[in-house]
């Protein structure tokens, strides 16, 4: 079977970066009934952590966050691998990318289990539309 490569759009919001903080925020969303495809969280300085979140449905998810006060990012673009985890999953996308000259700007990939595996992949706003060709993602 094939690798999947799907567009997604994805918002992030900032917290404190304390115990408990980013759980708050996920645990509202479950309690909302919103459906997140992938999250990721970091540090980001002074003080705050970052939450990434790409959501089955960007509009609850916003919904949910205006509920809630949170100051939610504009949308913004990626794309979410998933597929049969083998050796060189990731390089075989990675590497259509710098074929076609196209910086990644981050990555991150995680087996998921069962034989599959799911990586999220993000670039520069211009570089979109030609990623998106490259990786054949729909």
């Amino acid at each position: 079977m094939a690798d999947r490569v799907k567009k997604i759009s994805y918002c992030y919001v900032k917290v404190p970066n304390r115990a408990g903080q980013g759980q708050q925020v996920i645990s509202a969303l479950r309690g909302e009934g919103v459906n997140l495809l992938a999250y990721s969280g970091f540090p980001a300085g002074g003080g705050k952590a970052q939450l990434d979140f790409i959501p089955e449905d960007i509009g609850a998810f916003r919904r949910v966050a205006r509920k809630h006060g949170w100051k939610v990012s504009k949308a913004k673009r990626g794309f979410l691998v998933s597929g049969q985890d083998r050796l060189g999953a990731v390089d075989r996308h990675l590497g259509k990318l710098a074929t076609a000259r196209i910086n990644v700007t981050a990555a991150d990939a995680v087996t998921a289990g069962a034989g599959r595996y799911g990586m999220i992949l993000w670039v520069k706003a211009k570089d979109y539309a030609r990623a998106s060709r490259a990786l054949g993602a729909r």
